[in-house]
């Protein structure tokens, strides 16, 4: 995808991408420092100046294409894949309104994995180098993208030990864990949660086959920590899951 511009914005007839305001942004508080003041909000409208809509399985970036934003979800879901040399495609990430993502090409100046649209999305593009020049001006912003790309961090070494030392029950009941609390953050309920994504491909990014998904859901349910029924989930012992976890750290 080409950097568009300001120039271009301004005469496109493309009715998928539209100029934004973070000002007025729903979700702002969640992928922006919260306590921005006027002249702030005043830098970020120019920072982020354009917002993507994408339909489901649309992709926004390929793995090695050129890094030249990052990427805040404004509505919807992304899920991030990259290929193995094998053929294989491993699950990199999930992110939703008000998560930030992109980072990966940061290194190399190309990204190294492809994101795709879980269902129909918007995105809001941040040019990069309008992030570098901003940051000069205003500390706060600069400040805020180095936790961002902390998290994003301290998030894969999470899955890595998730993936290097917990058993299927363990990383199953860790990834719903996670998805509640992301939920709950946004203001939906901690207990009722309609996935997104596939079990293919949370197996994909938990490193377990579907089966072996599918099965521990299932186990789940009787055991009364979960009610499944297709993509809808309630979490009837949420307790019960944080114990997995805990009886984990314990051994």
């Amino acid at each position: 995808m080409d950097i568009i511009t300001i120039e271009e914005v301004k005469v496109s007839a493309n009715i998928n991408e539209v100029k934004i305001s973070c000002t007025n942004c729903n979700v702002r508080n969640l992928c922006m420092p919260a306590d921005a003041k006027p002249d702030l909000l005043k830098r970020l409208d120019e920072l982020v100046y354009i917002r993507k809509r994408l339909k489901s399985a649309g992709v926004l970036y390929h793995s090695g294409g050129r890094f030249h934003a990052l990427y805040a979800v404004k509505s919807g879901f992304i899920k991030t894949e990259s290929l193995h040399d094998d053929g294989r495609v491993q699950i990199t990430g999930f992110y939703m309104a008000g998560e930030v993502f992109g980072f990966d090409g940061i290194a190399t100046d190309e990204h190294m994995c492809t994101a795709i649209a879980l269902e129909d999305s918007e995105i809001c593009i941040i040019p990069l180098d309008r992030v570098r020049h901003v940051g000069h001006e205003f500390e706060a912003i600069q400040h805020h993208f180095y936790k961002l790309m902390s998290r994003e961090i301290v998030r894969d070494h999470t899955i890595m030990m998730l993936l290097g030392s917990m058993q299927g029950e363990e990383r199953l009941a860790a990834f719903m864990l996670n998805l509640s609390q992301r939920f709950h953050i946004r203001g939906y309920s901690r207990f009722n949660l309609i996935l997104r994504m596939k079990r293919e491909e949370i197996g994909s990014y938990l490193g377990m086959k579907v089966e072996t998904v599918s099965r521990i859901f299932t186990k789940f349910q009787e055991q009364g920590l979960l009610n499944v029924h297709q993509k809808n989930i309630k979490i009837i012992n949420l307790q019960g899951l944080k114990n997995l976890i805990d009886r984990h750290h314990i051994q």
